[in-house]
């Protein structure tokens, strides 16, 4: 690990120098004569040269404590000469601190101690640190072990599940590390280490790594991903070109995006991966593997799922020549005959998974994606009693993981109720995603998931005509995916769309066009402006405020659903007829509006030649 090769840096010099020693003074010349008949005794030592000798002898503990801390290896042997080390030096001492920051370090990196006792360690380092003043020579020196001891406080309380205290640690560490870090051309360059020779871009990378870590698990996935470029920055910056750690950096970025369903920008960081590792691996290593696979992952959100199914395959062979039996094989064949039932070819699909289904262990959680991807394919198939079949087995392994694995079975509780939505059967659908959110609700680190469920039985409550009890679902929803991928999202629009639906359903058209403005806004940024959900989100809009009866409104935002489908072309013909349509009527009740009211308000008009004739022409065609 860079950060603990970076520490022994740092603490190496620390505890070398002995302590200085006073000088003796000289003894007093005038003593008296000896008694006779008797032999003369030793004098009494001088008061300061017992000092002296004191000082020495503590000087050599230190030495002789410090060096077997630097030389011992074992997690036993470490702590052995940390207490020793510990019984010679003062409670306040800086060596200490340093000695505590090590050992933490080695603890936390080996995984035998509780995090607890790491928290612990980090924290007393911590206040060593922070009440020893800092010279002008070693400031920078002390800034970084300061940092140090702030990132093993952060992973530590991580560990905890403590994400607020972790946070606080780590963002005060990379503060203390930002002006630090050479300049971007500096970084390039051939030195990359400062003017002490310590270079503290790894312990940067270390400290941002964790906040990342951090910041999924809070649910805030777009600062997440922030802090992830700034590692790959940092990556670029430490390792030479062509280097296959990088390639891992450029995947490790590209599963955030995917995570986040943001594929346009995980694409290129993917494809990069995998060029790099195919030009230093070769292009049948383990690492391609792994970057075809979530190739495919990619390609299959993408809904390009010819690629999406080439790259698996490609994946599959490479496995399948390292002789990769396990659960990532599994796992890529699983994956494979789900991009078949994408592609509709269901009975391929089936027959692969049936291949799988009998190399996958009973009662595993493979096994239940197996039976879950078979019902998907089935379900296509319109063989209902088969598809329950497989639901059923699939709820039963899963019923039995759900306390070792709640967020794997979580999961897979919402692609089931996807399934039993397909089949009609909502109320089994509701229930399993409830349960779901159940489950989720338990695990700090899940909170975008959350979003997800509460989004999806917010949505089956609306189709089921249970308005009311959708609508909180729908608003806590909104909140956690604003949260997790940041409020311009387009899957946040799509909460607003719903949610100003359901207020439509309750006679609320005020509130449901708030609720619709903030989602045309979304989808325009999200989407641009000319996406089918962004044209939606307008023709909510005019039915928001035909219901109003605010109709100069209405027209207006007909007129930008009209505009937005004639720049599709002919294959928005039926959308095009249908908006002029709404707009006429809406046209029709604004002048008997203005004709009751005998009011002069000048009314907006639609580009007529235009619409006149895109109507006629419709109409001929």
């Amino acid at each position: 690990m860079a950060l603990r090769r970076a520490v022994s840096l740092l603490l190496r010099p620390r505890l070398r120098a002995p302590l200085p020693m006073p000088t003796p003074k000289s003894l007093d010349t005038l003593l008296l004569p000896p008694r006779r008949y008797l032999s003369p005794g030793p004098l009494p030592p001088a008061p300061a040269a017992a000092a002296a000798a004191a000082a020495a002898a503590a000087a050599a503990d230190v030495d002789e404590a410090d060096e077997a801390f630097e030389e011992a290896k074992s997690t036993k042997d470490i702590l052995a000469a940390f207490s020793r080390l510990e019984a010679t030096l003062p409670p306040d001492d800086k060596r200490l601190a340093l000695a505590c920051l090590k050992l933490g370090q080695h603890l936390e990196a080996s995984g035998s101690a509780d995090p607890s006792r790491v928290l612990s360690l980090s924290l007393r380092s911590l206040g060593i640190l922070e009440k020893t003043p800092n010279s002008t020579a070693s400031s920078d020196s002390d800034a970084v072990s300061l940092a140090m001891a702030l990132h093993l406080a952060g992973s530590a309380s991580f560990d905890l599940s403590r994400f607020h205290d972790a946070l606080s640690f780590l963002s005060r560490s990379l503060r203390l590390l930002s002006p630090l870090l050479p300049s971007k051309d500096a970084a390039f360059g051939e030195e990359g280490d400062d003017d002490e020779g310590f270079d503290v871009r790894p312990v940067a990378y270390a400290v941002r790594l964790q906040l990342a870590n951090v910041k999924t698990a809070l649910g805030r996935r777009e600062e997440a991903i922030a802090d992830m470029r700034a590692c790959l920055d940092l990556k670029e910056s430490i390792l030479p070109p062509g280097s296959p750690e990088l390639g891992a950096t450029y995947r490790d970025l590209a599963e955030a995006y995917t995570a986040m369903l943001n594929f346009k920008e995980a694409l290129p960081l993917c494809q990069k991966a995998l060029e790099l590792h195919e030009s230093t691996l070769g292009k049948n290593s383990v690492e391609v593997a792994h970057d075809r696979r979530l190739l495919g992952v990619i390609y299959t959100g993408m809904e390009q799922h010819d690629k999406a199914l080439q790259q698996n395959e490609m994946s599959q062979k490479v496995m399948k020549s390292w002789g990769m039996a396990g659960t990532d094989l599994l796992h890529a064949e699983i994956d494979a005959a789900n991009i078949k039932i994408a592609l509709g070819k269901f009975d391929e699909a089936v027959s692969v998974l049936r291949n799988v289904a009998k190399k996958v262990e009973k009662d595993s959680e493979i096994q239940a994606l197996v039976f879950i991807s078979m019902a998907k394919a089935l379900a296509n198939l319109e063989k209902a009693q088969d598809t329950k079949r497989c639901l059923d087995i699939a709820c039963n392994i899963l019923e039995k993981k759900e306390l070792a694995e709640p967020d794997k079975v979580a999961e897979a509780y919402v692609e089931v109720s996807s399934l039993y939505e397909m089949l009609n059967e909502f109320d089994k659908a509701i229930s399993l995603l409830k349960r779901s959110l159940g489950m989720l609700e338990r695990i700090p680190q899940a909170q975008h998931m959350e979003g997800n469920v509460a989004a999806r039985i917010g949505w089956l409550l609306l189709l089921t005509g249970k308005v009311p009890e959708a609508v909180p679902y729908l608003e806590d929803a909104v909140e956690r995916m604003k949260d997790s991928f940041g409020p311009m999202h387009y899957g946040v629009g799509s909460l607003y769309n719903n949610l100003g639906a359901a207020y439509m359903e309750m006679d609320r058209p005020q509130s449901a066009a708030q609720m619709f403005a903030l989602a045309k806004e979304v989808m325009y940024v999200s989407l641009g402006p000319h996406h089918s959900d962004t044209i939606g989100a307008y023709q909510n809009l005019a039915n928001a405020y035909n219901a109003m009866k605010s109709y100069a409104l209405a027209m207006d935002f007909q007129k930008q659903v009209i505009v937005s489908w004639r720049n599709h072309g002919p294959s928005a013909r039926d959308e095009l007829k249908e908006a002029i349509r709404r707009y006429e009527q809406i046209k029709i009740k604004f002048l008997a509006f203005l004709s009751s009211e005998n009011s002069a308000t000048e009314l907006p008009e639609l580009q007529e030649q235009e619409a006149g004739s895109d109507s006629t022409n419709v109409a001929r065609q």
